[in-house]
């Protein structure tokens, strides 16, 4: 059974001469324990595509179509029920850590304020499981880092922390909606590294928004290539990448340095006394 399918989701949103459509009736099916890469050019409706699965959709749009999380339709979900199930049932991460993150709260009262809400934890079982989530992410020194601030960690390390945040309370599917665009090659290794361990440990269904087909193909089981509000072409990583059936498929990897095919899968993760690859690169920061 599919952990998320979306039919037939249309969009638009008001525009000075009328209505502006931003998707066209796309159709996606995300499986437990599969990651499902969506690719496109800037424009082409991904991130709206993710945001529209947790109502947090622009002012005055309009959608049509289903999301379905098991039986229940997403779109014809009241403010209220919707707020239960964003964060419990279906986690996002975004491109910049640094926006989704609190500048004044500790990460460990944004953990656990979560923790708290969605699963009524008291105050010391919902640290003692917030130091567990640090520890899971491969943050150092997990209590310790409880007591400190976003700014005192470097970009990976803050991303580790909000995807820590979106796992907290185990939900069926994680949106990761351009996790690594921000951060340098070496710390994106260690990020990805950490989604795929993520997804095969908890059986995540992972959405993984991304323009980098380098990142794609290096990470998801399956591919979709939108364009336009509308999804041209989907299929297995190495069918797509290797053998792609729509021209602007064929055009997106015409346009790759070096005209690069598909990667392997990344390495197994490392035992848990050790660091992932990339890890290496990010210290945590002193305070100022």
């Amino acid at each position: 059974m599919n952990a998320l399918d979306i039919r037939s989701l249309m969009i638009d949103l008001p525009a000075p001469a009328g209505r502006t459509p931003i998707l066209r009736g796309v159709d996606l099916a995300l499986q437990p324990g599969r990651i499902h890469g969506l690719a496109g050019e800037s424009g082409s409706g991904k991130t709206m595509t993710g945001l529209a699965v947790l109502g947090l959709l622009p002012s005055g749009a309009h959608t049509g179509g289903r999301i379905t999380l098991g039986d229940t339709d997403l779109l014809a979900l009241t403010p209220g029920r919707l707020n239960a199930i964003r964060g419990r049932q279906v986690g996002m991460v975004f491109q910049d850590p640094s926006s989704s993150l609190h500048p004044m709260l500790s990460v460990g009262r944004q953990l656990t304020d979560h923790l708290r809400h969605h699963l009524h934890l008291d105050r010391k079982a919902a640290r003692t499981r917030a130091a567990d989530l640090l520890a899971q992410v491969r943050i150092p020194n997990p209590e310790e880092a409880l007591d400190r601030y976003p700014h005192q960690f470097s970009g990976g390390m803050r991303q580790r922390i909000a995807i820590a945040i979106a796992v907290a309370c185990e939900p069926r599917v994680l949106i990761a909606d351009e996790p690594t665009t921000a951060l340098d090659v070496t710390v994106q290794a260690g990020v990805l590294r950490l989604l795929r361990r993520l997804c095969d440990d908890l059986g995540l269904a992972i959405l993984l928004i991304t323009h980098d087909l380098g990142v794609m193909s290096a990470l998801a089981d399956q591919v979709s290539v939108m364009r336009d509000g509308l999804v041209v072409e989907t299929g297995t990583r190495a069918r797509v990448l290797t053998d792609p059936q729509h021209p602007y498929t064929r055009s997106l990897l015409d346009a790759l340095p070096g005209n690069a095919r598909p990667a392997d899968p990344p390495a197994p993760a490392t035992g848990p006394g050790e660091a992932a690859p990339g890890d290496r690169d990010e210290p945590t920061r002193s305070t100022p």
